[in-house]
């Protein structure tokens, strides 16, 4: 059964160039095993569709991640997030900061003793306040949906890693009662992410992850091994 799920998994990404990496880089708890940590997402560019111009996004969250088994982790987060939106046609509009959250799943695919290829899906979801400008009520929702695949290799005592993804991101924006979908730009949904993990012990680390070509965000964790 393991086996049918990695060929599906392999022949979905080279069928549609939908490969990344997963924001918690390639470590991965092992059976019944958990990891904790504190996380801080910045998105400083992402184009929308059409004329809506672009988004930033500054988000902080709290990490856990359980070993369902050895090869497949559940990944979850949950923070706050905000929303700036620079658009072309009306006015800016900062969103500040409130409640967001995310979750995902990750598959070792392969696994040697210092090189390792990981398989993700990942979702977060971002809910700022209400902003006014004027009269109206702005609010936005931000949906961020990846595919991610990622290759590490220990090289001394860090592991480097490169992976490319396919993300899907959405700006749900509403005035008043009026509801309007703001996507980004489906033509730059094709990424690359480059990172790292440097150990500060034995059951701790750091990541560091940097994000190209559909988006320019950078990633940053400090991690636990229950």
């Amino acid at each position: 059964m393991r086996k049918v799920l990695f060929c599906f998994i392999f022949c979905f990404c080279v069928s549609t160039l939908a490969y990344s990496a997963p924001s918690c880089g390639p470590k991965m708890p092992e059976q019944k095993q958990f990891f904790g940590g504190f996380q801080t997402y910045t998105v400083f560019n992402r184009t929308l569709e059409n004329d809506y111009g672009k988004m930033h996004s500054l988000q902080d969250f709290a990490l856990l991640s359980y070993g369902i088994f050895d090869w497949l982790s559940l990944d979850l987060k949950g923070g706050e997030g905000n929303i700036r939106q620079r658009s072309e046609v009306g006015p800016d509009i900062n969103y500040h900061t409130f409640l967001g959250g995310g979750y995902g799943v990750r598959l070792r695919l392969y696994d040697s003793e210092k090189t390792k290829m990981i398989f993700g899906f990942q979702h977060i979801s971002i809910h700022p306040h209400t902003a006014s400008i004027g009269a109206s009520k702005n609010k936005a929702v931000l949906d961020d949906w990846q595919f991610s695949f990622l290759a590490s290799h220990d090289i001394f005592k860090i592991t480097p890693y490169i992976g490319t993804r396919w993300s899907w991101m959405n700006q749900i924006h509403w005035i008043d009662d009026v509801r309007k979908l703001e996507k980004s730009d489906l033509g730059k949904s094709v990424g690359l992410l480059v990172g790292t993990n440097i150990p500060l012990s034995k059951e701790i680390w750091v990541n560091v992850e940097g994000q190209f070509f559909d988006a320019t965000a950078v990633t940053g964790s400090i991690n636990h091994a229950f």
